[in-house]
């Protein structure tokens, strides 16, 4: 694969997939007020980097992704796992649900590759993530999306509408809600990173499925209470083709700072 940084490497563990779907409550597909705002331009590009506080090879992936997030047609974000927390620092923002989202990854394309940092690129090709050539590389070669996605903020919340159509071959896709903060430093104290003060941009604190998509044109929403627990900044919206093994190729996105400015 011509890995030439160090990486840190987890394999799969578990045949049980992220597929939880009790969700009622978030969604209806009823119109909500009129719209006061609007997602900007759609970004091309979902790059995806699990990353880790407690892996000495991350840094460099993490500042790249920091460049990645100033260009309007790559949504860059910055996801923590939690599988490397034993080696002595807890990272502050990883959630299992997100190692269990790369694990799940890694089953659909079949190749058992679970390392850190590990660039997922609209949610099929996997590169290391501090290798800017590699990066660049996937970026430039993704294939193009089929899915528009338009979001709105209304008093009660968002407004999500997506259209378009799914690739051949499959009949639906899953809405991904992806909750994001714009940045945080965080001091390590301990481990591999011990004494570094690091700076991650677009940082996921939340993942969850909002609906299901079956081509054409479908509308979703949810309310502003819920966004508000989330704590987030702003959210992203995926729309990402699934198996029985796990999450795979995005073929539409777009994100939209949800929260009024002060």
């Amino acid at each position: 694969m011509g890995m030439t940084a160090q990486i840190r490497f987890s394999f799969l563990k578990s045949k049980s997939a992220l597929k939880a779907f009790g969700i009622g409550m978030l969604l209806s597909i009823a119109p909500l007020l009129q719209p006061t705002a609007q997602a900007e331009t759609e970004p091309l590009i979902v790059a995806e980097l699990f990353t880790s506080q407690g892996c000495s090879s991350c840094p460099a992936a993490d500042k790249l992704l920091q460049s990645l997030a100033t260009d309007a047609n790559v949504l860059a974000l910055s996801i923590h796992v939690d599988y490397w927390d034993y080696l002595g620092w807890k990272d502050k923002l990883a959630r299992p649900e997100f190692s269990d989202r790369q694990r799940n990854y890694a089953r659909y394309r079949g190749d058992r590759m679970v390392y850190t940092p590990q660039m997922i690129i609209n949610g099929n090709q996997h590169v290391v993530g501090n290798n800017e050539g590699e990066v660049e590389a996937a970026i430039r070669n993704a294939p193009a999306m089929t899915a528009q996605v338009d979001i709105q903020r209304t008093h009660m919340g968002i407004k999500v509408v997506v259209t378009g159509e799914l690739p051949k071959g499959y009949e639906i896709a899953t809405i991904v809600l992806a909750s994001i903060q714009d940045e945080e430093t965080v001091t390590i104290e301990r481990g591999e990173n011990a004494g570094r003060k690091v700076t991650y941009a677009n940082v996921v604190n939340d993942i969850q499925p909002i609906g299901l998509w079956s081509g054409g044109s479908a509308k979703f929403s949810m309310p502003k209470s819920e966004l508000m627990r989330l704590h987030s900044d702003k959210c992203a919206i995926l729309v990402q083709l699934e198996r029985d093994e796990g999450p795979g190729r995005i073929i539409g996105a777009n994100a939209l700072r949800w929260k009024q400015e002060s």
